[in-house]
């Protein structure tokens, strides 16, 4: 059913002359879901404490809930239409009415970690895009059949939701700046592995799918305590996002994965000076693929040691920086930061290699993230000692990779395996780190244990091969002749 809803929703946008692309239809049906979720997750803190004997305070005022101006029921429970808003009536009470009202929880709540701060947030950032009230009226109405109470249909929800995202990642030009391949994420997750305890963080959080993940591997770890599901509720995902959709999407996607009040903050993460982040912001784990090949202006490089306008170095520094002493990364970066021979690119892998002990780099090949040909690697480090030596594993496939043939977890099920023992094999090799060197500080993966297939004839043996064959061949023909 949940399916056939969103199916029904894109229809419903793609009519209106409001949306235009997959990017519309994802942050329109995002705010909507957003307040259906929000009346949902109200109405069980209401009945839980009604059990208890206690009486819950609604976040939203009556006039501003679901169930009044969106789809107030019946007795029997079906769209009362004389109280339901419609058409211009409906568009003009969304627009100059609920939105304001909504806004201005950013500026009421306690502190930016509350459900409230989120709520103003998101619809600070929003506006609705749907000219025609009939066409918002359609989604309102789809959207409440939808529902948000058992895990299953949680489960199901972020689900069709990622799907929502993938489609979008795939629409536009910067495809992986929003969707990282779920197969990727999960397998940098298992090598990293996050514990109940620790403080995971994605400064580039994007859809929020290194976080989403995160949880999901988490949560299923072990039988957990109340505690322990309250310390994985409320302290331990953290995450920094630039880009307002990126960001209403993050929140909207951790939300259905179930945390309820996502620790995602709507910030330039390059825009803080590294030399200001204290012990107090530190943290155990961090899991990102930071967005490359852009560029940052020259007051925003200035808050980093090593300067350059690549987004993606000043962002590996940031993590560097951040990481506890012991803490751990995984990080999607292009390839060419392994050789690149800038003065940026090789001051940041000196200190890289300096400061941390990079113990595995994974070289993936291109196609990885659909939409885009560049080529990128993981580098999986730990804060605190420096690189004695680097495992590397190159992902070989035996096929192109496309939207119709996409990454999966068993193309890298090779790699998690040989990571834990850091084993040799024909696509996996060790470096010492005193044979870099120390002065390009070259991280370039050659694999010395592949079979070079190179043809290195010259063109002279190349064409005599080639007439010694047709003489042969010439040969058999006149011999099968005689014969008959």
């Amino acid at each position: 059913m949940f399916e056939t809803t969103f199916r029904n929703l894109d229809d419903t946008l793609r009519k209106d002359a409001g949306c235009s692309s997959e990017l519309d239809y994802i942050e329109q049906t995002s705010w909507v879901l957003f307040l259906k979720y929000l009346d949902d997750f109200e109405a069980d803190r209401e009945a839980i404490a009604k059990l208890d004997g206690k009486t819950y305070q609604r976040i939203l005022k009556p006039e501003y809930s679901w169930t009044t101006w969106a789809c107030p029921k019946t007795a029997d429970g079906k769209l009362d239409y004389n109280k339901g808003l419609t058409g211009d009536d409906l568009k003009e009470f969304v627009d100059n009415k609920l939105f304001p009202y909504l806004k201005k929880f950013r500026a009421d709540a306690e502190h930016a970690n509350t459900l409230e701060y989120k709520i103003g947030e998101i619809f600070h950032e929003l506006k609705n895009k749907l000219q025609s009230g009939y066409s918002l009226r359609e989604v309102i109405n789809k959207v409440d059949e939808l529902r948000f109470r058992s895990n299953e249909e949680k489960h199901e929800m972020s689900s069709l939701y990622e799907d929502k995202i993938k489609n979008m990642g795939n629409a536009g030009r910067n495809g992986g700046e929003y969707y990282t391949p779920r197969p990727l994420i999960k397998t940098i997750i298992k090598v990293v592995n996050p514990k109940i305890g620790d403080k995971v963080y994605d400064g580039a959080v994007g859809s929020a799918g290194f976080l989403c993940e995160a949880y999901e591997y988490m949560r299923n770890l072990k039988e957990l305590t109340a505690k322990e599901y309250e310390q994985l509720q409320k302290k331990t995902f953290y995450g920094k996002e630039k880009k307002s959709l990126a960001y209403i999407i993050g929140v909207m996607n951790m939300v259905l994965h179930g945390i309820e009040a996502p620790n995602i903050i709507h910030t330039n993460t390059l825009g803080e000076n590294i030399a200001d982040i204290q012990e107090k912001d530190r943290v155990d784990i961090v899991l990102a693929n930071p967005p490359f090949g852009g560029s940052e202006r020259i007051e925003v490089q200035e808050n980093f040691p090593i300067r350059t306008s690549e987004t993606a170095y000043l962002f590996l520094q940031h993590f560097i920086k951040i990481l506890k002493v012991g803490g751990r990364c995984g990080v999607v970066i292009k390839s060419t930061f392994l050789s690149n021979t800038d003065n940026a690119s090789i001051s940041l892998r000196k200190q890289l290699l300096e400061d941390c002990d990079l113990q595995a780099v994974l070289e993936l090949p291109g196609g990885a993230f659909t939409g885009t040909g560049v080529k990128t690697v993981v580098l999986f480090f730990e804060k605190g000692n420096a690189t004695k030596k680097v495992w590397y594993y190159q992902l070989k496939l035996q096929r192109n990779l496309g939207k119709t043939n996409s990454l999966n977890e068993r193309d890298l099920e090779e790699f998690v395996t040989l990571s834990k023992t850091q084993s040799e094999s024909e696509n996996s090799w060790c470096i010492n780190a005193n044979e870099i060197n120390k002065t390009t500080w070259d991280l370039t993966a050659n694999n010395p244990n592949r079979k070079d297939t190179t043809d290195k004839r010259s063109p002279e043996e190349i064409l005599a091969e080639i007439e010694e064959l047709d003489l042969q061949a010439a040969e058999a023909i006149a011999s099968i002749k005689e014969l008959l």
